[in-house]
C-alpha cells in the first residue's frame, strides 16, 4: 500500500515510516495540510494519516480539499480527543481518529482495518433501488424521486449500513461501534441526531428506517 504521513513533526512523520515500512508499504510525508492537498492532487494513495494542527493548512480543512478530488480513506491523528473534535471529523469523512500520544501498533491494526472496509465497499458496485430511492453503492449517491440527496459523509456510511442489515435489528450502541469506531465516545444521541438528518434528506423513504423503541433501529421494507 501506498500510504501518505501528514504531520509538522519530523519525528512523528519518522516513527509512522518506520512502521509503515516494516509492514512492506510505501510510506510518503508531508509537512503540511497545503502540501498533502498537493501530493493527493498529483499521486494517489491507499490511505492518508493526517494530523490536525499544522501550520499553513490545518487537517480538517485539508481533508475536505482532499475528498474534493479523490475517495482516499483517512485516518486522523490529534491530541484533540474531545467529542466535538471527533464528531466534526467524521462529518467530513474521515474513517478513523486516533488521539496523541498513540501506540504505533494500534496506527497499523487501524491502518489494515480502515483499509479492508474501504476496499469491500469498492467491490459493491451495484446500484440499489427501493421504489423511489435509489442508492449507488459504488458512487456513495443517494437519488430520491431522482434528484440526488445531498447527504454528509456519516450519514451516507449509517445509511449503508443500514442497508446492508436490511431487516436486521441494530442497536444504538452497535451502529455506534461499527459505523463511527469502536473508539468513538459519543453515546446514543449521536445515533439518533443523525438518523433524524437522514430521514429527513429520504423525504417519503424515511419510512423504511423504523424504529425499535427501547433498542434501536432497523431498514425495512
Amino acid at each position: 500500500m501506498k500510504i501518505l504521513i501528514v504531520d509538522d513533526e519530523i519525528m512523528i512523520r519518522n516513527v509512522l515510516r518506520e512502521y509503515v515500512e516494516f509492514e512492506g508499504n510505501e510510506a510518503y510525508e508531508a509537512e503540511d495540510g497545503m502540501q498533502a492537498v498537493k501530493l493527493c492532487r498529483d499521486n494517489d494513495y491507499d490511505l492518508v494519516l493526517m494530523d490536525v494542527m499544522m501550520p499553513h493548512l490545518d487537517g480538517y480543512s485539508a481533508v475536505k480539499e482532499i475528498k474534493k478530488i479523490k475517495d482516499v480513506p483517512v485516518i486522523m491523528l490529534s491530541a484533540r480527543g474531545e467529542e466535538y473534535d471527533k464528531l466534526f471529523a467524521f462529518e467530513i469523512g474521515v474513517d478513523d481518529y486516533v488521539t496523541k500520544p498513540f501506540s504505533p501498533k494500534e496506527v497499523m491494526a487501524r491502518i489494515n482495518a480502515v483499509t479492508k472496509r474501504h476496499a469491500v465497499k469498492e467491490q459493491k458496485n451495484e446500484i440499489l433501488k427501493f421504489e423511489g430511492l435509489e442508492i449507488d453503492m459504488a458512487g456513495r449517491n443517494v437519488y430520491v424521486d431522482g434528484v440526488k440527496a445531498e447527504l454528509t459523509p456519516k450519514e451516507y456510511e449509517l445509511l449503508f449500513y443500514l442497508v446492508r442489515n436490511k431487516g436486521i435489528a441494530l442497536t444504538r450502541e452497535k451502529l455506534l461501534y461499527d459505523v463511527w469506531g469502536f473508539d468513538f465516545y459519543g453515546d446514543d444521541r449521536t445515533v439518533d441526531t443523525h438518523i433524524k438528518m437522514l430521514r429527513g434528506n429520504l423525504k417519503d423513504y424515511r419510512k423504511f428506517i423504523v424504529t425499535l423503541r427501547g433498542l434501536g433501529y432497523k431498514f425495512e421494507l
